[in-house]
């Protein structure tokens, strides 16, 4: 095994969000393996993170909601290039839609791509952390999650049950040392909120006290922070990142 960098798995690695946190780890020393939906766009992702010098970027493509399957990525990627020491739990959908008019399909689908995928990677790696006495897990929650919204009542559900998660499995792990906190940004500037309407955005960048969307490497900043050696003492703690839009 050639590879003596420690290992950040990071799911939904090839999203806004997700590349941001797989190039802060990877400017930090880690060999990042990052998760895909989309193989073809993934391929072009890596292509784009190898030419701007991340050599140290990898792939994993698993499917997140089977619990074998993420069982099985992870041991290959054990395998592969070592001990699995920091998990991020990235990867995330939206399916919106009021109550009355959600479909059980739309209800599930977010469920077990947001939440359920969270067990099923903190299961797949948590014995190789407690075997190595050492672990770093980061879950990317929403600020959606801490006060609901409108239309994404399975959305809202998932990003808060991923707190929940949180703090008991960071009780569970406190001696063994892991860590595992939660993240909730706000407002982002990905492609996707790039692509609403201008008039639509700047209202929505109205009602954010610093008048200003986040940046994807803000996120990746923080999440790089608490996957640290020296942030043992932050677990259980879920950690806003909304420019003060939302404060409880």
């Amino acid at each position: 095994m050639a590879n003596q960098a420690p290992v950040a798995w990071v799911t939904g690695g090839t999203g806004g969000i997700g590349t941001a946190i797989c190039r802060s780890l990877a400017d930090a020393g880690y060999l990042v393996v990052a998760g895909y939906h989309n193989p073809n766009k993934a391929k072009t992702w890596l292509e784009t993170q190898h030419a701007d010098g991340y050599k140290n970027i990898e792939l994993s493509g698993v499917d997140l909601a089977d619990h074998n399957a993420c069982l099985e990525g992870a041991r290959e990627i054990h395998d592969k290039y070592g001990s699995i020491s920091v998990l991020v739990n990235c990867a995330g959908i939206t399916r919106d839609g009021t109550l009355k008019k959600m479909s059980y399909e739309q209800w599930y689908e977010v469920l077990d791509t947001n939440l359920n995928s969270v067990f099923n990677t903190c299961r797949s790696v948590i014995e190789m952390m407690l075997e190595s006495g050492y672990g770093r897990i980061i879950n990317i929650s929403s600020i959606n999650g801490r006060k609901g919204q409108f239309g994404q009542v399975n959305y809202a559900a998932a990003k808060a049950g991923m707190h929940g998660l949180t703090m008991s499995l960071a009780q569970e792990t406190a001696t063994k040392g892991i860590t595992v906190n939660t993240v909730s940004p706000g407002y982002i500037a990905t492609d996707m909120i790039m692509n609403i309407p201008e008039k639509v955005r700047e209202a929505i960048r109205e009602t954010i006290p610093v008048k200003r969307y986040g940046t994807p490497e803000e996120i990746g900043r923080l999440v790089t922070f608490l996957a640290d050696k020296e942030s043992g003492f932050i677990t259980g703690a879920n950690i806003d990142i909304n420019g003060g839009q939302f404060m409880g």
